[in-house]
Order: structure tokens, then sequence, then C-alpha cells
């Protein structure tokens, strides 16, 4: 791919609780940890121990009804309390007394909210195609190429271009594609491109804007959660079937080729970058 090719950055999305609806914005700082604030919290299920993921869908059907905003703007190595919108149009603090016990109540089993991961921390997957067997449920390491005691599935960036989007709706033409069904945390406008292109970019390096340069690690494999329905955006199976399964790059830290879409990336130089930066590929 030419340097020369206009790559800008279109969007950006944090997510303060994992698993949880989050906030899209003009731009944020980005340091070796990702972004300023991302998946800084996280429930955790006080029977099981592990990350309350929507990965197991069977276990919590609603967590992404569920919907988490700072309360104020973020500083660098500061803890920030967040506003969680419930399904029911009420709103909890994260430094409210009870908020366990009322998340728990909404959630229909006991968890809490934490700002560090456990010991080995793991989260729970569900895997359609096994549904009714042994292996329908997995337990995932969290946090694989991420800082330890963070709450990412595996790195602490997640990057998702335009063309991988429109590449889909054409080989799925009934489906919704929006980014949020993707959850990534830079959506990159790779306008007059086709194709899944951020696959060619892994073990490369990017530069976005004036400082920011993040090293490309793998594709970043999909499970059932762009299938599961988002607000107004319904359930589809047929997204991961018809679409995501079309494209299998080789996965380097799996070891074999999955269905992927996006990449994941970790940070060479921390920085600012907001919507309209450049991009550039470096070889």
């Amino acid at each position: 791919m030419s340097n020369k090719t206009a790559i800008t950055v279109s969007t950006l999305w944090r997510y303060p609780v994992k698993s949880m609806m989050g906030e899209e914005l003009n731009g944020a700082h980005i340091s070796m940890g990702g972004l300023l604030g991302d998946r800084f919290y996280a429930l955790i299920d006080t029977e099981t121990n592990k990350v309350v993921s929507a990965k197991n869908p069977k276990k919590w059907p609603n967590i992404f009804s569920f919907r988490a905003a700072y309360t104020d703007p973020l500083e660098a190595n500061a803890s920030q309390a967040v506003w969680i919108s419930l399904p029911d149009g009420s709103v909890l603090h994260s430094d409210q007394a009870d908020i366990n016990d009322k998340l728990s109540s909404f959630l229909g089993r006991p968890v809490r909210l934490e700002t560090k991961a456990p010991d080995a921390a793991k989260l729970e997957q569900y895997w359609p195609e096994y549904e009714g067997e042994a292996n329908e449920i997995s337990s995932e390491t969290v946090a694989g190429d991420a800082p330890q005691g963070s709450f990412f599935d595996y790195a602490a960036l997640h990057l998702l271009t335009t063309s991988s989007i429109q590449a889909m709706q054409k080989l799925y033409p009934s489906g919704r594609f929006e980014v949020r069904r993707f959850r990534p945390n830079i959506m990159v406008d790779t306008l007059g491109l086709e194709g899944f292109v951020e696959n060619d970019w892994v073990g490369k390096t990017i530069r976005l804007g004036d400082t920011l340069r993040v090293h490309i690690s793998d594709p970043c494999p999909r499970c059932v959660m762009p299938t599961l329905a988002q607000g107004d955006l319904p359930a589809d199976s047929g997204i991961l079937k018809h679409a995501v399964g079309k494209n299998t790059p080789m996965v380097p830290f799996a070891g074999k080729e999955l269905p992927s879409v996006g990449v994941y990336a970790k940070v060479v130089q921390a920085g600012w970058v907001k919507r309209g930066d450049t991009i550039t590929i470096e070889d």
C-alpha cells in the first residue's frame, strides 16, 4: 500500500466499562496502555471471580443494554468516576455505596465493579457452533498482549477500517454493519480502498497524526459479540457466518487462520489523536 494513499482517522471510541456501550470521541490521548480510560472498569462475577463479558450472552444476555460514560474529562494517571445507564433508564454512579447491589439486581447474578483484574484473569466465551456440547462455553485468558491487571481481551488497542465495513456489507447485503458492532478504539477512513485492507498492516508500524505510533500485531479474531443486539441494531447470526467468516487471515498469536475483522495494535509512542489526522504506513 502506498504511503500516498489518503488514510485518516474517522472517529475514536472509548468503553469505560468492559462489555458495556461506550463513548464516541473527537480526540483522545493514547498512552502506552491504550486509549485513556478505555476498559478502565469491569464487572467481576463474584461466584466465579471471572470477568463479566458479552462473549457469554447466555449468562449476561443484556449487558449491551448498559451504557457507561465518564462523569468529567479525564486526566492521565487519575482515577475517574463513571455514570452507568441501566436498561430501565435509571443511572448509577460508580462511587455510590450500593453500586454492586444495584448492578447485581439488574443482572440477576452477584457482581462487583472493579478497576483491576484478578490475578490470572479469565472470562467465559460462548461458541454457538458447539451449543449443547461440553465445549459450548470456554474459559479464555484476559489481557494476553496488554498490561497485566487490565481488562482487554488481548491487546490494548483495536483499529478497524471503513473498507472492511464496506467489504462485509457487500458479502452480506441484508446485514446492518455499523462501527458499534465491532467496538474498535480507532475507526480508520480508507476512502477509495477496497477489501479487508488492514490485513496487510500486520507486522507494520503506523503513525497517526503528529506523534502517535502503533505496531500492528495481529488481526482481530471475532466471536459471537458482533452478532448480538445493541440498541436498535438487531441480533444477526449472519454477520459472523456470511461476512466475518469470509475473511480468515493468519493470526500470529493463535498460530492459525481465523475469521477476523480489524487489527490489534501495541503503542510504540504515545500521543494525541483526533478526527481527520493523517495515518501513514511505515515500512
